[in-house]
């Protein structure tokens, strides 16, 4: 630097290259940089320090990218703590958590580590549960822990290694493995910058061989960065010369020695052309040997890419690549580049080739097992003393049964690895334990598990994880029934609007029978007393199909027809409900649902140990002078039965599971009223972020659909159908039959409509005989007007009967013939 320098290609260090852009930046000389790689080396911070390489920023996103892709979600990254190490693995936990995923352990050691410490270390991970191990460390450890952990018999089947780009840079090195390294590195997936195959590289790498005198025979990636790195302080100042830039240099008065100082401070000057220089280096375009150099606005370089490598044999193939625009692919990045095709679609399928992994495995490792510590999962179950089906203590193996036992055997029989386990029961067995200490429990890592009948409820799942529901769950209510009868029973089947309509109609359809049939029948003919009480007979006597009268007219029939469907409908109805009526329990008590209760000011029962407390306490704002403790089945019944006045409760709020076994057991002596105010189900409770959660929640899933599950629940709850009481659920109302209604009143009027039609008809061609015109149909002289004498002789004319009708149009065409 004291030689008044205008760039600076280097270091291969990101601690050096930390350190170096301090410097550079006070003298404005770009730092040009193909081996720093920390992502916290930022344009930022370091406005001089330019980038040559990739960032290791979107190589920890392509590992989170890989680990998403076979569906790990806990990997232990081990690394050198140094500022390197320290921040790829800060931006691989951040990559990670974008996946919902996560770092499990974070395993550092000091650079100056010793064997024997690498091995404490990898003996330590070992122990650990997570079987996905991130190695982000430099040459000088990489295969050294590689050697550890093939003696630990960490590099067998079950265990999977991925290495960050420090490994391919040594193979890349070598021009040719031996073979006891490459033993130790079966089954490694490693990552390695991507440098397009040009023509450009293959040239130079032919001519570089030809020199015989050269000693290099292979060349890493980052040996084509640092070559490309000065070709582009080269290109940069030939055209900065060309732009009419000066090189100067001037002195910094704040650059200055200090008593005593070696630095020689006051002998660095600064760059004048440095901002125009950096601004030239950044906008930058050629293509060199590690492919397209090019910076964007963070100053990296673009198109950053990685070739995914799958080490086996006596070398390594490539399983796939990463970039991020395409995420997971087999296609090459500048392929998919040249074809344009969409970021979204292309990381939406994700596809890599097969791997070996360790231990010349082809089947994808679980990524996980249980805690190499000698000692089985810790499973613990609630102690129950009431509703004992559901889980309880047994004095045979396994200590515990039941149904949520069974269902959880069940579940593991479906995974493909054995699962160690230790049922240990908790509560003192004199009353139901606390179902949020128990799952607190497991929070605390007291226990690993809890298999029972826990309630899936929002603040259980803040501190630990559930499997898939196994059994549908929710509030309810329940309170005491009888059997009562009323005088008035009769009338509840239906609705007091549907009441209403009936009647109705019985007295329309009667009437507009009796009109159709009277000019026809004589049984709807007589004095106008006979013929009212004929109508309201014929009417109501059609409700049990006994109607005397018979219909002679075709209008009468076909109205009588659709009306007795009708009737026949709504005489089913009728009977189907008030059958049910008579039969279903009613209830005792004014409660009828959630809403009442809430309103009320009675005692509330519930079950010992149950999330219900805090529930109608917190959420509904019930008084907790209100809440009463039932420890068992027994105290339930005693409660109900005895009520709020002699001491008991007016009902039991508890999970419908409980209640059905309860209304079962007591031949439905009780019933719940209202709805399931709460939705939920109950599943077996894990600590955060294990892996078995999620295994057993797809043997569930595979139990529901084998039928399994509900054998099981079958062979512990079969249980007595008890209806549930709504006051209202059996009355029938018009809804239900208004489209009947509207077809018989369609009818009617269509058949009156012809009838009256038919009657103007004939009444127009009507002229009596001069006889009977004397006799019967002469009108009596008076000063009535004429209109009220037509009108009386029209309804002289529809009361007489059809067949003297007839006769006397007979006769009437017979004159008018004889006249003509």
């Amino acid at each position: 630097m004291e030689n008044d320098v205008v760039a600076v290609v280097g270091p291969v260090s990101s601690g050096i290259a930390h350190v170096i852009s301090h410097v550079v930046n006070e003298l404005h000389v770009p730092l040009l940089s193909f081996g720093a790689t920390d992502p916290t080396l930022s344009a930022l911070q370091y406005p001089y320090f330019v980038r040559t390489t990739q960032n290791d920023y979107f190589q920890m996103y392509a590992i989170a990218d890989f680990v998403d892709y076979y569906r790990w979600k806990k990997v232990i990254a081990i690394y050198v703590d140094d500022d390197n190490g320290r921040n790829g693995v800060s931006v691989l936990g951040d990559a990670m958590s974008k996946k919902r995923a996560k770092i499990s352990y974070k395993a550092a050691f000091p650079p100056e580590a010793k064997e024997s410490d690498i091995s404490d270390l990898l003996n330590e991970v070992n122990l650990m549960e997570s079987r996905v191990y991130v190695l982000h460390v430099n040459p000088d450890h990489g295969l050294a822990i590689f050697s550890i952990a093939k003696r630990l018999r960490m590099m067998d089947s079950g265990y999977v290694w991925i290495a960050t780009d420090w490994l391919p840079s040594v193979l890349d090195s070598l021009d040719s493995p031996d073979t006891d390294t490459m033993d130790l590195l079966q089954g490694v997936v490693a990552f390695r910058h991507h440098i397009p195959d040009t023509d450009l590289k293959k040239s130079f790498l032919s001519r570089l061989k030809s020199q015989r005198d050269n000693e290099t025979v292979s060349f890493n990636s980052y040996a084509l960065y640092a070559y490309d790195s000065v070709w582009l302080a080269a290109r940069a100042l030939d055209a900065y010369l060309n732009e009419g830039g000066n090189v100067s240099f001037s002195s910094d008065p704040k650059l200055r020695d200090t008593n005593g100082s070696m630095l020689q401070l006051a002998s660095l000057r600064t760059f004048d052309g440095g901002p125009q220089f950096l601004k030239t280096i950044l906008g930058m375009n050629f293509t060199g040997l590690s492919g397209q150099v090019e910076f964007d606005m963070d100053k990296n370089l673009v198109h950053p890419a990685y070739d995914i490598l799958n080490i086996g044999g006596s070398g390594s193939r490539r399983i796939g690549y990463w970039s991020n625009h395409s995420g997971l692919s087999v296609i090459a990045p500048e392929v998919l580049y040249e074809k344009k095709s969409s970021k979204t679609s292309l990381k939406s399928n994700q596809e890599l080739y097969s791997v070996i992994w360790p231990g010349e495995a082809t089947t994808t490792p679980r990524g996980w097992v249980f805690p190499n510590n000698g000692q089985p999962l810790r499973i613990a179950v609630p102690n129950r003393v009431s509703y004992t089906d559901f889980v309880s203590k047994s004095k045979n193996p396994p200590g515990v049964q039941g149904y949520c036992i069974d269902v959880f055997e069940a579940a593991l029989k479906l995974l493909n690895y054995p699962v160690p386990r230790q049922y240990i029961l908790f509560g003192n067995g004199e009353r139901n334990p606390s179902y949020n200490e128990l799952v607190e429990q497991v929070a605390q890592n007291n226990f690993d598990a809890v298999v029972g009948d826990v309630t899936i409820v929002t603040n259980r799942t803040r501190i630990v994880d559930f499997t898939q529901p196994f059994m549908p769950s929710g509030l309810v209510v329940v309170v005491p029934v009888e059997k009562k009868s009323s005088p008035w029973s009769f009338l509840e089947p239906f609705t007091a609007q549907m009441w209403l309509v009936t009647g109705a109609f019985f007295l329309f359809v009667g009437t507009v029978v009796w009109i159709l049939e009277h000019r026809h029948n004589p049984e709807f003919r007589g004095s106008p007393r006979k013929q009212l009480i004929t109508v309201f007979w014929f009417s109501f006597s059609t409700m049990f199909f006994s109607h005397r009268e018979n219909t002679v007219s075709g209008l009468g029939r076909l109205v009588l027809i659709i009306w007795l469907f009708v009737v026949l409908i709504i005489n089913s109805s009728y009977t189907a409900s008030l059958t049910s009526i008579l039969t279903v329990q009613q209830l005792s008590s004014q409660i009828e649902g959630i809403d009442s209760l809430i309103s009320s000011t009675q005692p509330i029962g519930i079950q010992d140990g149950s999330f219900a407390r805090k529930y109608l306490i917190d959420d509904l704002n019930i008084a907790e002078s209100r809440i009463v403790t039932l420890k068992n089945m027994e105290d339930y019944i005693d409660a109900l039965q005895r009520g709020p006045k002699a001491g008991g409760v007016v009902a039991v709020v508890d999970e419908l599971p409980y209640i059905e076994v309860l209304m079962s057991r007591t031949d439905c002596k009780f019933t719940t009223v209202g709805q399931e105010f709460t939705k939920s189900g109950w599943g077996f409770a894990f600590q955060r972020d294990s892996p078995l959660a999620v295994d057993l929640s797809t043997a569930i899933l595979q139990l529901s659909e084998s039928g399994d599950l509900q054998r099981i629940h079958d062979k512990w709850l079969n249980k007595k159908e008890c209806a549930t009481v709504d006051a209202n659920s059996n009355k029938l109302a018009l809804t239900s039959f208004w489209g009947l209604f509207l077809i018989c009143g369609i009818a009617c009027v269509i058949a009156l409509i012809i009838f009256f039609a038919r009657i103007f008809c004939q009444y127009n061609k009507f002229s009596p005989e001069p006889e009977k015109t004397d006799k019967e149909m002469q009108p009596v002289r008076s000063r009535r007007p004429s209109r009220t004498r037509s009108l009386k002789k029209l309804m002289v004319f529809v009361d007489r009967r059809e067949a003297d009708i007839k006769e006397i149009l007979r006769e009437n065409k017979k004159r008018r013939h004889s006249i003509g």
